[in-house]
């Protein structure tokens, strides 16, 4: 290729413009006057998917503790496995979704009740 097609890198006049020169020192460019400053979004208060259960089993499980989430109302199976996984992932445990409720090994009551109220439900300690 030619010396003519080659466009120069070594900082001249063509790229002398540099986007950023107008950010103050604290990374920002100054405000127009006048202007409100930009706020966060407010929170929008969760959606109330409804109550479940949260119980702590033992019985017919070898002295193993089980948590078991039941009362799910209006979602179906792929939900619950997701938020079997993130039970799953955030407890570092065993868990399966078992006759239309979620079982994970050992007791992780507040972990799963956090990961529930997180996806909206409203999460209940029941049984022992």
């Amino acid at each position: 290729m030619s010396a003519e097609g080659k466009v120069s890198t070594d900082g001249g006049g063509d790229l002398a413009q540099n986007p950023f020169a107008r950010l103050s020192a604290d990374g920002l460019p100054a405000g127009r006057p006048g202007a409100t400053p930009a706020r966060a979004a407010p929170e929008l208060p969760a959606k109330n998917r409804g109550r479940v259960d949260i119980i702590r089993e033992t019985g017919n499980r070898a002295g193993k503790t089980v948590t078991v989430v039941t009362g799910f109302v209006g979602i179906g199976l792929p939900e619950k496995e997701r938020l079997a996984k993130r039970m799953r992932a955030a407890c570092g445990c065993g868990g399966t979704v078992k006759d239309g409720r979620i079982e994970i090994q050992g007791d992780q009551r507040e972990a799963v009740a956090r990961i529930l109220a997180e996806a909206g439900f409203r999460p209940v300690f029941a049984g022992g």
